[in-house]
């Protein structure tokens, strides 16, 4: 075996290479990238001081997502009389004006997909977005797998009619796969 093709052996050589995906799942959950950043960077430093907490026989992505999740809801709790963006300004000083209908359609996906419940967005990132089976969700979120099919299909109906879809309508033709897997059963496969 050359040394190209060696899987690190200490899983803190591994942390660098989940960023990307801890990121988008921290936006997903706290709809701020700076907020997000944090998150991802607070998961880290969790990460990296309690490595030796770490089965090494596990998925080490499932391990970080839970962290961050975790720490996401445990500063969620701390901040609960702070005023929200409920009325979406703040977010909407984040996004540009559409070039095409690609654009538009995304635009009023983000939009629907902001109004879901905190729970609602986290079971379709990890379900949907990620790839996470139904179970390697209930792990991280701490909730039977039971749970997990429940919400994501209560969240793909709420957002199917936040978006106005019909049955078996599909507004994502042109989008890429990690949206439709988010919204349509069929496209995610695994719950």
């Amino acid at each position: 075996m050359t040394s190209a093709t060696m899987v690190p052996t200490d899983p803190r050589d591994r942390l660098a290479g989940a960023i990307p995906k801890l990121r988008a799942f921290a936006i997903s959950l706290a709809r701020d990238v700076s907020r997000a950043d944090d998150l991802v960077q607070e998961t880290i430093l969790k990460a990296w001081s309690n490595m030796d907490k770490f089965d090494p026989g596990t998925n080490l992505d499932a391990w970080l997502f839970t962290i961050l999740r975790n720490t996401f809801y445990s500063s969620l709790r701390k901040t609960r009389r702070e005023v929200q963006d409920s009325d979406g300004a703040h977010a909407a000083t984040l996004s540009i004006k559409p070039a095409h209908d690609g654009r538009l359609a995304m635009r009023e996906f983000q939009q629907a997909f902001d109004q879901l419940s905190p729970e609602h967005r986290e079971v379709l990132i990890l379900v949907g977005a990620s790839g996470f089976s139904c179970e390697e969700a209930a792990g991280m979120m701490g909730v039977a797998v039971g749970t997990v099919k429940s919400r994501t299909s209560r969240a793909r109906r709420r957002l199917a009619e936040l978006l106005h879809l019909e049955e078996g309508e599909d507004m994502f033709s042109g989008t890429d796969g990690a949206t439709q897997a988010v919204v349509l059963r069929t496209a995610a496969g695994r719950c």
